[in-house]
């Protein structure tokens, strides 16, 4: 099961409209995760517990040193682009 991370500024309201579209397109692809949100202050730790992080582009730089594959996103709200990216990253790791 693949465990990932959404990060946002606050780790409230953004983060938990990623993580619920995240789901809805990772079911669509047929991919079993499990996905939690953190805060642009903790997302660092939550994200070394992780396989993968969504981000913002405007928060990514948070994550420049962390060992982890990091998904930039320049919509929440943009189901398409989320399901792109999550498809393609699971087509490059052998998971699709």
């Amino acid at each position: 099961m693949l465990k990932i991370v959404a990060i946002c500024g606050c780790g409230m309201g953004s983060s938990v409209i990623l993580k619920m579209n995240a789901e809805k397109a990772l079911k669509e692809l047929g991919v079993p995760a499990k996905l939690e949100v953190s805060d642009s202050t903790t997302g660092k730790g939550a994200a070394r517990a992780t396989d993968l992080v969504l981000i913002g582009k405007e928060l990514a730089y948070l994550m420049r040193d962390i060992d982890k594959p990091v998904i930039q996103l320049t919509s929440f709200v943009n189901k398409q682009e989320i399901k792109d990216k999550l498809k393609e990253y699971c087509e490059a790791n052998g998971i699709l």
